[in-house]
């Protein structure tokens, strides 16, 4: 499994790279504990703590990191989410992983100049590890 992790991170950081983007990939275990992280040559210092509290979010919350920003933008009572602990990071370019139903992990990307950035090398890392869902925009 740390193999496939390892290998699903450099897709990420690849796909990034060929996307002319330097960032930083994260992958916690389901516990949100962190199994492997990379950092492309260049790569800003701050998408290490980026792209690990992205993971860490869309594994604790089961979803995508930028549905919850949408969400708390849309409703502000529920700002609080943000302020869980200080792990979180409500911000696009964090999946769940998900395989058999079952959400084993969290992937998170931070470094390209827009979310949708860095969900596209998130979802080529999902492909890599074959997760149910790749959330590949349509």
């Amino acid at each position: 499994k740390a193999i496939r992790c390892l290998a699903s991170s450099v897709s990420a950081i690849k796909k990034c790279h060929e996307d002319g983007f330097k960032v930083s990939v994260a992958i916690v275990d389901q516990s949100g504990l962190l199994k492997v992280q990379l950092k492309a040559d260049g790569a800003g210092p701050h998408t290490l703590d980026s792209s690990r509290r992205k993971a860490y979010t869309a594994n604790s919350l089961r979803d995508s990191t930028h549905k919850y920003a949408v969400l708390i933008a849309q409703k502000p009572e529920l700002q609080s989410l943000s302020r869980l602990n200080d792990n979180i990071l409500l911000l696009g370019g964090g999946f769940p992983i998900k395989i058999g139903g079952e959400v084993i992990g969290g992937i998170g990307v931070g470094g390209a100049p827009g979310i949708q950035f860095d969900e596209v090398c998130a979802s080529a890392a999902l492909k890599v590890l074959k997760a149910d869902a790749t959330y590949e925009s349509k």
